[in-house]
């Protein structure tokens, strides 16, 4: 290992690029983020603007490195956002907004292809069942070939955002398994007759390699003398795995930012409804599953009553969680849901509402709806790796409340082992940078030397009653109104 150096994790989110510096023995030297928006049409379409990552990844690089030689930049990781593409050219230049992984446009397109899949194939290609969704990469292709043929005739590939930065730092055309998996198989291969639902396909994607793998080096103006090896990387939900501490069969991470994600890792293969099964890494088998709303929940809140979000916080705190049965239930489907019902058509709800409930009381339910709604995930989970995990790494910017920490604790039955840097995609990204890199021998290696416990929240046994009984309301309630958001 060298005496000396820089490594640079990234993590390209929903609502802002994350970026850490650390030094060879894994110690955090500094971190940047910078926010981008993101545009909401009403019709359902949720779009960003790929420039935006660029300028973003920019000025953190500026910040991160100010004072500091690029010379001595000798490893960079990213990851980022999933189930979000964006087409481009043969430049890498897009050549539209980038349909994120909260857009429901191509729920139309993927109903027809998923009606194309028989059952055989589907459990031969993925364990899971898993059916082709909105936010699928598939039926995004087969949407802009229809609605836009000018744009899909330009388009040489569709690229992920962590892709997208990769091709404009190194030129080259990659991508991995795991981001893509949706579309390989469990031997991390893509699947000819499922790209074959769309002419032209199979030709639009890039090239997959490992997460470790050095797909180039950094040459770029705003580097001067930047030589630095740059790594393949993953999507979030795998680098925030990584970056949480979890180093091997038995562990897992809670991870909560826009959406909520739940990973663990098994020593087996296994599946359950609903549960993504990653293809193995490093002979790992991951299961996990992301909702569609967690953090963003509370964004959403705090501008529906005109407060900053630290106020609802407050407020949710004041609320009382002793109630023995009348309970408020928030189902927070807010842009359908994903794991594990993969339902675009779900739409969120508050339930038991009485004259005497206000604002504190909404806030309550809001956080303990997505706990409750993490909670389905982690039992999903704990069937696919064939065991309940003795407790969680706890990542995420959406888990600096301690309240929502201790509810999240509380629902799941287990303690939760917060990390002290939150940014778990950042940290993963650096992990997976320096274990690519030859710096450390494997991610175990590397996240014991990253990764430090900040605090630990050990459930209440007074408030499991509580909480079983929301969730079984929880799963009556999204069964009951299923066909009434289904209705024309």
């Amino acid at each position: 290992m060298p005496e000396a150096g820089l490594v640079l994790g990234v993590d390209l989110g929903t609502t802002s690029l994350k970026g850490s510096l650390f030094d060879v023995q894994g110690r955090l030297i500094a971190d940047h983020s910078t926010v981008y928006p993101t545009t909401r049409h009403a019709d359902g379409r949720v779009e960003q603007d790929p420039g935006d990552w660029l300028d973003a990844f920019w000025t953190v690089v500026d910040v991160l490195l100010d004072g500091r030689d690029p010379a001595g930049l000798i490893a960079l990781g990213i990851c980022s956002q999933v189930n979000t593409n964006v087409f481009v050219d043969d430049e890498g230049r897009a050549l539209a907004p980038a349909i994120t992984w909260l857009d429901g446009r191509c729920e139309g397109e993927a109903a027809r292809l998923d009606a194309l899949v028989d059952d055989t194939a589907r459990h031969r290609w993925w364990p899971s069942g898993m059916a082709i969704s909105a936010s699928h990469t598939l039926p995004r292709m087969a949407w802009m070939a229809a609605v836009h043929p000018g744009i899909w005739n330009r388009t040489a590939k569709v690229l992920s955002p962590k892709d997208f930065l990769l091709r404009h730092l190194t030129g080259q055309w990659t991508a991995d398994a795991p981001a893509a998996f949706d579309l390989v198989d469990m031997q991390g291969r893509y699947i000819p007759e499922l790209l074959a639902l769309v002419p032209g396909a199979a030709a639009r994607l890039a090239p997959l390699a490992s997460y470790r793998s050095v797909i180039g080096r950094v040459s770029h103006p705003r580097l001067p003398g930047c030589r630095a090896m740059v790594v393949n990387g993953t999507m979030d939900a795998l680098g925030c795995l990584f970056g949480s501490g979890a180093s091997g069969p038995g562990e897992g991470s809670y991870i909560s930012g826009t959406s909520e994600i739940i990973a663990m890792i098994g020593d087996r293969p296994g599946s359950a409804p609903g549960i993504v099964s990653f293809v193995p890494v490093d002979d790992w088998h991951v299961q996990a599953g992301p909702t569609q709303s967690g953090g963003d929940t509370l964004r959403w809140l705090a501008e529906l009553l005109s407060l900053p979000f630290q106020d609802v916080l407050a407020l949710a705190a004041t609320a009382d969680r002793s109630g023995a049965g009348d309970e408020i239930l928030f189902l927070p489907h807010l842009e359908g849901e994903r794991a594990p019902f993969w339902d675009s058509r779900a739409r969120g709800s508050f339930l038991g509402l009485r004259s005497s409930d206000g604002p504190a009381a909404l806030a309550l339910a809001a956080l303990e709806g997505v706990a409750l709604s993490a909670g389905l995930i982690f039992s999903g989970c704990a069937q696919a790796v064939g065991h309940r995990p003795d407790a969680l790494y706890l990542g995420g910017k959406g888990n600096r409340s301690d309240l929502w920490a201790q509810i999240r604790a509380d629902v799941l039955g287990i303690p939760l082992h917060r990390v002290d840097c939150l940014d778990t995609g950042a940290v993963g990204a650096g992990i997976m940078a320096g274990v690519g890199a030859g710096l450390f021998p494997s991610i175990a290696e590397a996240s014991r030397a990253f990764v430090r416990i900040e605090r630990t929240f050990v459930p209440d046994p007074a408030r499991r009653a509580r909480y079983d009984r929301l969730t079984r309301r929880y799963l009556v309630a999204y069964q009951q109104l299923k066909p009434f958001y289904a209705l024309e």
